[in-house]
């Protein structure tokens, strides 16, 4: 029988290695060796305390922190794998060159010949770690309830220590939190995130950043204050005008300012007065204009709705004896013989003019402004430009000893008036520019 087993030992050695490869054959055929790329695997990264421990942090540069893997397997396995099941991580102990990190591929539960990460390391950036303390600015979105206007708007706390890469730390320029006020009628306190920017006030993400803040965070309390609208009143009685001449009018705009503050404070204010010697007017023989800041007149507890509107214009207008005095908006001048191809475009500055009338004060006194006609003679203008013409005052019937005691001149801007035709062949010629360039 051994001999038997022993004959032709090399022909059934052959026919064993021929019958393995028949069956490997048939295997490959039936359930063949495949690959397949699996995109966008997270890697986790072990044992972060190795850098951290000495005070320093790590940054991941290029995005090598999600890499593709490239699996082989048997198709049967292949068909069952997905990107859930592969797990990469880097093991922060391996790193090597102070900059890579080996990446290792494992896919729990399946079999698989290879494996392999591309980029094959996570590159990292190690530096010292750096602590910074910074002022919280605080910026509000929307609109509180009609009425209210924002108040203090203060930080809780106000200063915040950020720790983090000495090269980010480096570049923080402000630390900002924000709150969103629409509708706010009451004084609130507001949970609000740090965003930190750069000098350029780009925004620089947080994920490498902690603070000294904790689970707490940031609040803002914001502080509303109750609107009114309040009467301004002058003194006056120290507005003077020169030997011959008498103050006829005194203005100022505007008559009322919006203020805001507590809601007793607004409640029992009935003006605001502007003492007699923040106008220092005296001695004055033609119209007077004198600016003056309202701000140190606002009872304490108080500020303007318009932080820019605390300018008060007060207007001094005088008469000779016997005169009285009118401004007269230029809009409502009267033109006459305006060229058919020109039109008025403007009136020098826009200032009213000043018109000094002289007659009997009973007449004078019944004169309303609405009494005078005003126009202008354009005959002698024929082209586009500006000119200086005499401005002509016609007195009412009622008021027959009266006359303009001041000669008025007005500065007139004429351009060229546009005609339909005009515009048809602008964009006649606009089409064929267009035509010729094509």
């Amino acid at each position: 029988m051994k001999k038997s087993l022993t004959n032709n030992i090399g022909l059934k050695l052959l026919a064993f290695i021929f019958a393995f490869m028949l069956w490997l054959l048939v295997v490959n055929i039936d359930d063949p060796v495949d690959t397949k790329t699996f995109d966008d695997i997270p890697v986790s990264i072990e044992y972060t305390e190795v850098v951290t421990q000495d005070q320093r942090s790590y940054q991941v540069l290029d995005g090598t922190d999600t890499v593709s893997v490239t699996v082989s397997a048997t198709r049967s396995v292949l068909e069952k794998i997905s990107a859930e099941n592969i797990v990469a991580t880097a093991d922060m102990r391996e790193l090597y060159l102070e900059s890579q990190i080996p990446i290792e591929i494992t896919i729990p539960g399946y079999e698989f010949e290879t494996a392999t990460a591309s980029p094959r390391n996570v590159q990292v950036k190690i530096e010292q770690n750096k602590s910074d303390t910074f002022p919280i600015t605080v910026t509000t979105t929307g609109t509180v309830r009609d009425g209210y206007v924002l108040g203090n708007v203060q930080a809780d706390p106000e200063r915040v220590t950020v720790n983090g890469p000495e090269s980010v730390i480096d570049q923080i320029s402000k630390v900002v939190a924000e709150v969103n006020v629409s509708g706010l009628s009451s004084d609130s306190s507001i949970d609000a995130v740090l965003t930190y920017y750069d000098e350029d006030n780009n925004e620089i993400s947080a994920d490498q950043l902690a603070n000294n803040l904790g689970t707490t965070g940031v609040k803002v309390n914001v502080t509303l204050y109750h609107t009114a609208r309040i009467p301004l009143t002058a003194d006056t009685s120290e507005v003077t005008a020169a030997d011959g001449y008498s103050i006829s009018e005194v203005t100022w705009t505007p008559e009322e300012i919006q203020l805001a503050g507590e809601e007793e404070v607004l409640d029992a204010l009935e003006e605001i007065r502007i003492p007699a010697d923040a106008i220092d007017i005296t001695s004055i023989s033609q119209r007077t204009e004198k600016t003056v800041d309202i701000t140190p007149y606002l009872p304490e507890g108080t500020r303007l709705v318009d932080e820019n509107g605390n300018n008060i214009l007060v207007t001094a207008r005088v008469a000779r004896e016997g005169t009285k005095s009118f401004d007269i908006p230029v809009g409502s001048i009267t033109v006459n013989n305006l060229d058919d191809a020109l039109t008025v475009s403007g009136y020098g500055s826009g200032d009213d003019l000043e018109v000094h009338i002289g007659g009997p004060q009973e007449q004078l006194n019944s004169l309303e402004l609405s009494d005078l006609a005003v126009s202008i003679d354009l005959k002698n203008c024929t082209e586009a430009g500006e000119y200086e013409v005499p401005v002509t005052i016609t007195l009412p019937s009622d008021a027959p000893d009266c006359t303009v005691e001041t000669s008025v001149t007005v500065k007139v801007t004429l351009e060229k008036r546009t005609t339909a035709a005009d515009n048809s062949d602008n964009a006649e010629e606009d089409t064929d520019n267009e035509s010729s360039g094509g």
